[in-house]
């Protein structure tokens, strides 16, 4: 096939063969790539085209469109007119829901837009492309008889793991209203924390409304619809997780975090555009900023981008406390910034930080410890109460475990290696791995013996150097 089609390229190019269950016979099912941009396909020396369900030779006007072709210019799969689709395939409510949320974003056109007709409120809003029903509408105001218009499975999945026991359900268009829908279905409360040394709590929400649908919206908003999957909200004990397929669009998420970042592209413009305007999402790139600071404020963990898998990004939001000492810290110390807070997390997430942010951490007195084996510093700990868990956490020093290898000479005479390790195991940093402990003692009875404070007999037993 590549021998005779000129310039179709054999990346994507492939072929699948099946066999009948019922005659046995042999069907190839071949998945033909895009041609290479601005180069018609030559098949035996003619380039051609579709037509219908014609096959004829390429068109005049079909060759310039092809040699007009951008090597920039991405489809837009949001955008696509649905020939089948007419109003009858919308859902009046979801329409009356995507007014609401117009009026909201744009309050000023309140009056005038209940005015409006229905024809005239889709355009205006972006639903629809001069009145002609598109993928967008679909997704959005589409009755759910019409989603196979869409050849797209056009779902979200809710997936519920609670007390030993697994659920859930199939949500799919209009997702205007059936995002709000699986909302209901989340297990929302409030939970008390309770400062160190008060009675009074503070009591929140598990999750934030808002940063739920922000998660589930994003989804929508920027799923790679071309793969035709799902989206998966997943509802752990303890946390919430969106999954939706297309790598992160623009940037690093991090960079939303403070809110500074605008994104200049999307994936699914159309779509983006529709969903903006009828109060679904955010595009001055403050959704992500309101999750984060949302987390801050009801002073529980930070959510979590899994952005391991290079087509698929994952959104892990916390829904209750994972270190108590982080929530009590935020709740003693509610004027520190976003960043200090994002960055502590990492720290009691045992997740790495750059060294500028542990220099800035550190001059602030907000971390101790050496990296990777960083934790929260005393100052903190004093504001929580948790001094105790800070020293676990700190370990003892060199010159104070060289005291109790003294002491304990001095008392038993002498001590195998074994013993060493049980006197000073529980006096090392609590998140220090094993071997890391074997080693730190290694190093440091080596140095007492270079030191001439120890000596280690022929029965490898370890004696304290008589003066």
């Amino acid at each position: 096939m590549i021998d005779q089609c000129t310039n179709l390229p054999s990346e994507g190019l492939l072929v699948e063969e099946f066999i009948t269950d019922d005659t046995h016979k042999t069907v190839w099912v071949i998945h033909v790539p895009k041609h290479m941009k601005r180069q018609p396909v030559y098949a035996h020396n003619k380039a051609w085209q579709r037509l219908d369900d014609s096959l004829i030779e390429l068109t005049a006007s079909r060759r310039n469109a092809i040699l007009d072709e951008q090597d920039d210019v991405e489809v837009d799969w949001s955008a696509q007119v649905i020939q089948d689709a007419s109003k009858d395939d919308l859902d009046p409510r979801a329409i009356a829901k995507a007014r609401e949320g117009y009026k909201q974003r744009y309050p000023r056109l309140a009056k005038e837009c209940d005015g409006w007709d229905d024809k005239v409120f889709l355009d205006k809003a972006g639903l629809t492309i001069d009145g002609k029903v598109t993928r967008t509408t679909l997704l959005l105001v589409g009755k759910e008889t019409a989603a196979h218009k869409l050849n797209h499975i056009a779902q979200i999945v809710w997936k519920c793991f609670q007390d030993g026991q697994v659920f859930g359900d199939i949500y799919t268009i209009p997702f205007v209203l059936t995002t709000t829908e699986l909302l209901s279905r989340i297990r929302n409360y409030r939970f008390k924390i309770y400062p160190k040394d008060s009675l009074i709590p503070a009591e929140v929400w598990k999750y934030d409304t808002e940063s739920i649908l922000e998660g589930m919206h994003n989804s929508i908003a920027h799923q790679k619809y071309e793969k035709n999957a799902r989206i998966i909200v997943t509802e752990n004990m303890d946390s919430l997780k969106f999954q939706n397929d297309g790598s992160f669009y623009e940037g690093d998420y991090k960079e939303y975090i403070t809110g500074e970042k605008t994104p200049k592209n999307y994936r699914n413009p159309a779509l983006v555009k529709a969903m903006v305007n009828i109060r679904m999402i955010d595009t001055q790139g403050y959704g992500i900023h309101k999750m984060y600071q949302s987390q801050k404020d009801r002073y529980l963990p930070m959510p979590d981008y899994d952005l391991s898998t290079a087509d698929e990004v994952i959104l892990n939001l916390p829904g209750t406390i994972i270190d108590e000492n982080y929530s009590l810290m935020l709740l003693a110390n509610q004027d520190m910034s976003l960043t200090d807070a994002v960055l502590l997390d990492q720290v009691q997430k045992g997740k790495p930080i750059s060294d500028e942010a542990i220099k800035m951490l550190r001059k602030k007195g907000l971390i101790e410890g050496r990296k990777p084996h960083l934790f929260v510093s005393k100052q903190i700990a004093k504001a929580t109460n948790t001094q105790v868990e800070y020293t676990l956490k700190k370990g003892f020093n060199d010159a104070e475990c060289q005291e109790w290898v003294m002491k304990a000479l001095n008392d038993h005479k002498v001590l195998s290696r074994k013993q060493i390790n049980e006197l000073l195991w529980n006096k090392l940093p609590m998140d220090f791995t094993e071997e890391q402990k074997m080693s730190k003692i290694k190093n440091l009875l080596y140095k007492m013996h270079k030191n001439d404070e120890i000596w280690l007999d022929e029965d490898r037993m370890w004696h304290r150097k008589e003066s």
